[in-house]
């Protein structure tokens, strides 16, 4: 199965949208695909308990998916520049197989994607 890089930039303000980048970037973990999820802009709020509850219209709950995607052990990274500018710290990765990353991560995940899923 080909590799996906499923790219999230749209954050809780947009739970629709948002909640079914994450969906999708579950259901390609469940149906064993290898995935890494790229969360940038208002997206890093995603991992952020204080908008867990955020739910998209026909595509669940943000804080679910996010569970699910940590019990996984799905990969994740997270814009350092969006996170910071945003007021986050290294807890926002606690529990998470996450780290921070750069433009740089992004266009190197980009390029060894096998497809790339922007939401």
């Amino acid at each position: 199965m080909p590799t996906l890089l499923v790219h999230i930039h749209t954050g809780p303000e947009n739970p629709t949208k948002a909640a079914l980048g994450l969906l999708v970037a579950l259901t390609a973990v469940k149906e064993g695909y290898d995935i890494t999820l790229f969360l940038a802009g208002d997206a890093v709020h995603l991992l952020s308990a204080d908008h867990a509850d955020a739910t998209g219209q026909g595509t669940g709950r943000v804080g679910d998916h996010i569970d699910a995607l940590k019990e996984a052990g799905a990969p994740m990274i997270l814009s350092g520049m969006s996170a910071k500018a945003r007021g986050y710290d290294d807890g926002l990765l606690e529990g998470a197989n996450a780290t921070f990353g750069m433009p740089t991560k992004l266009l190197e995940l980009t390029t060894k994607a096998g497809k790339v899923l922007c939401y």
